[in-house]
C-alpha cells in the first residue's frame, strides 16, 4: 500500500503530479517516464451513471485529486477525465501503470 510513497514508487508518482497535485492527461497524453522506467499501462474505460445529484462528478473530481464544485451543477451530455494510477501488485515484482477513461 506505501509503495508510492517509497523510493521505488516515487518517480513513477512524480511521473503524475503536477505542483503537488494529481495531473488530468488529455486522451492522447501520458507520464513521461524514463526508458529504464518503461511500465506496461493497462487501459480501463469506467462509465459512471445514475441519478441526478448522487456523487458521480464529484467522485471523478475525488480521483482526480482536483476539488468538488461546491454547489451543484448537473453535467450535460458526457464528459470523459483520463487518469493514469501507478501501482505495483503483489502477485508481480513489477509496477503497471493503470489508465483509467472516466465517462461521467
Amino acid at each position: 500500500p506505501g509503495w508510492l510513497l517509497s523510493l521505488a514508487g516515487r518517480p513513477y508518482l512524480d511521473s503524475i503530479l503536477h505542483k503537488k497535485q494529481r495531473r488530468v492527461f488529455g486522451l492522447l497524453e501520458r507520464p513521461a517516464l524514463p526508458p529504464a522506467l518503461a511500465v506496461p499501462i493497462v487501459t480501463y474505460k469506467l462509465f459512471l451513471v445514475g441519478r441526478s445529484g448522487v456523487g458521480k462528478t464529484a467522485l471523478v473530481a475525488w480521483l482526480g485529486g482536483t476539488s468538488t464544485p461546491p454547489a451543484h451543477h448537473e453535467t450535460l451530455g458526457i464528459e470523459a477525465t483520463t487518469l493514469f494510477w501507478p501501482a505495483k501488485p503483489l502477485a508481480s515484482g513489477r509496477p503497471v501503470l493503470f489508465q483509467l477513461h472516466l465517462w461521467d
